[in-house]
């Protein structure tokens, strides 16, 4: 039985990132995983998925392209040209994650971990090993994180539909697509498909697509949809879903209307992916389907820590990565490192991406008075090509003390500029701040700091 200072289960982002960082600060690490190296987002979530967004991009460059003098047009698009594209190029990142892990000195373990008691791990087959002989190990400190797992909906026939992982295996582009859900995945496969050519239906129980999101951006998004030839169904959920005689799919909705369709994705939310863990070996407590932790990221038993998805906190890729790293220092370099979370910037990448940084309007009114700053225009790359997309952009300011609380955007390179945003808004910057900042011309960037006329003030609600 080998014995280690820290072991990790699961070699996504944030394990991966804690493994190393414990390792290179001269701790014995030792790190399982049953599938894949690199984890959801280098497989089966936003690397792939980015990969497929560029590819959706490029019809419409082609069409746009000949506004601008170039003699050229989209043809069809070759949908299993892309899927060996996308995978070669996550072959080569698992590589890349087994390498760096190999390089730093930690033990590798192919297979199920599960826990035998608080100290003890048993490495089991895996789905992709299944005549693997189990080991077990101890560790001092042992990490979760084993990220999340896609949901159907409880529904009759939900056995016929695909969900986020299927998604990038299809062994066809399906000509039409229902896609039930509108947060992240939902709304950013609904993007790739109809980019791709495919006819969308688009499912979900809100009035509004990303709950959760400020809701003058949400607004813009579900105007902008039938821009991108998406069909919406706003406030309805799918009953069942039943197989035609001709192979197609029919989504019966709660209003009664059926959706013919040729595949049904389900993007209704994820689950933290702990199941098989054994966790109540190690005594480890669980709440609402989560593991429960504090916020250093300890369980209730001592020397046991999760990260990532597992917590259900804010599930985002770079916010594991960060646990990860923190975690590590503390226990190995006794550093005071953190991270900002309440400022973490999100992105939607939808074909005009969204982003985000900060409180939304509706959370910053229940906390002060606000003085709010809108942009709305047809980015100059449009005026050209003829299309009427719109790029929207919102400052949240805060009317006593300046600063600004919240920025949001949809439109081109949205994502790219939030990141530098995040530093505004983490810094506390104040609208001032934005005002004497020279701006960058012609840019859609320079609108962020000549902002001048407010929009509206909006009083703290009670």
């Amino acid at each position: 039985m080998q014995e280690f200072d820290l072991f990790v289960i699961g070699a996504g982002s944030g394990g991966v990132r804690c493994a190393r960082i414990a390792a290179q600060h001269g701790a014995k690490v030792g790190i399982a995983e049953s599938r894949h190296w690199g984890g959801t987002c280098v497989n089966l979530g936003c690397v792939p998925k980015k990969l497929m967004v560029y590819a959706a991009e490029y019809g419409d460059m082609a069409a746009d392209a000949r506004a601008y003098g170039w003699e050229m047009q989209a043809g069809a698009h070759d949908w299993k040209k892309l899927i060996v594209a996308k995978d070669r190029e996550i072959e080569r990142l698992n590589h890349v994650y087994v390498s760096m892990l190999e390089k730093t000195g930690v033990s590798l373990f192919t297979g199920r971990a599960k826990f035998i008691d608080a100290h003890t791990v048993e490495i089991g087959p895996g789905p992709l090993d299944t005549d693997a002989t189990p080991q077990r190990i101890t560790a001092k400190n042992i990490v979760i994180a084993t990220g999340s797992a896609p949901e159907r909906l409880p529904i009759e026939g939900a056995e016929l539909g695909i969900v986020s992982d299927d998604a990038f295996h299809l062994p066809e582009r399906p000509k039409r697509i229902c896609i039930v859900g509108s947060g992240y995945i939902g709304v950013e496969f609904a993007g790739i498909f109809a980019g791709l050519g495919s006819q969308v239906d688009l499912v979900y129980r809100q009035p509004l697509p990303l709950r959760g999101f400020d809701e003058e951006l949400r607004m813009h998004l579900g105007n902008a949809f039938s821009d991108y030839g998406i069909r919406s169904h706003i406030a309805t959920s799918p009953q069942r879903v039943r197989r035609r005689p001709d192979g197609a799919l029919d989504v019966e909705l709660n209003s009664g209307q059926t959706v013919e369709t040729d595949c049904v994705f389900f993007a209704t939310g994820r689950k933290p992916n702990i199941a098989s863990l054994g966790l109540e070996a190690a005594g480890v407590r669980v709440e609402d389907g989560r593991i429960a932790v504090d916020r250093e990221s300890a369980t209730n038993i001592p020397g046991i820590y999760a990260i990532g998805d597992v917590t259900d906190r804010i599930n985002l890729t770079p916010v594991a990565i960060a646990e990860g790293h923190m975690l590590a220092e503390k226990l190995f370099a006794k550093s005071e490192r953190e991270w900002s979370f309440s400022t973490t910037p999100k992105a939607v990448f939808f074909s005009e991406p969204l982003a985000t940084v900060g409180l939304t309007e509706e959370e910053a009114r229940r906390k002060t008075s606000l003085i709010i700053y809108t942009a709305q225009f047809r980015p100059m790359r449009q005026t050209i090509s003829g299309r009427s997309r719109k790029t929207f952009m919102k400052l949240i300011v805060d009317a006593r003390t300046d600063i600004v609380l919240g920025v949001h955007m949809m439109g081109d390179a949205a994502a790219e500029l939030m990141q530098g945003l995040a530093i505004a808004v983490t810094a506390k910057l104040s609208k001032q701040d934005f005002d004497r900042t020279i701006g960058i011309h012609p840019t859609t960037a320079e609108e962020f700091v000549t902002m001048r006329t407010p929009t509206r003030h909006v009083e703290k609600q009670n």
